[in-house]
């Protein structure tokens, strides 16, 4: 019950504990900075590990108690639910990065051409806008997806 709080906790130490040493070391060396960076993928790795090993543990109780209810109620589980929300959460996720790159791109653009010219504003404002519009776009899609 409390493994997930433990888990979380563990993941918050990760990045505090080796940081907050590297910033109140007195000396401060190239190897303290590659013994920080080396310490915090590997807790990071480990407690990946073993969350991964005690969800799938939990997880075999609950595909028993989901089967028990199934026969109860006479319906079966669906395998591709699962894919469904990977498909909605990678839309989701990849159109936000895409928009994040392209409003960077368009915003510095904007900003360039404002500090040249003052009157081209609305043009300007068009071009972050269409980019925003992808995040948008890819919400819709999930959307679309999870209602499928």
């Amino acid at each position: 019950m409390y493994t997930n709080y433990i888990l979380a906790g563990v993941l918050v130490l990760n990045f505090f504990l080796p940081i907050g040493y590297m910033l109140f070391k007195k000396q401060k060396q190239q190897k303290t900075t590659k013994w920080v960076f080396g310490s915090q993928i590997f807790v990071f790795f480990a407690t990946v590990v073993v969350g991964s090993l005690l969800m799938f543990h939990n997880a075999s109780s609950t595909v028993a108690l989901a089967a028990a209810t199934d026969a109860a109620t006479g319906t079966a589980p669906v395998a591709a639910d699962g894919l469904r929300f990977v498909a909605a959460a990678l839309s989701t996720g990849m159109s936000t990065i895409g928009a994040g790159i392209a409003v960077a791109s368009a915003a510095s653009a904007a900003l360039g051409a404002l500090s040249e010219d003052s009157k081209i504003m609305g043009k300007a404002l068009i071009f972050v806008a269409l980019a925003e519009g992808v995040a948008l776009y890819g919400m819709l899609i999930s959307f679309m997806i999870l209602n499928a």
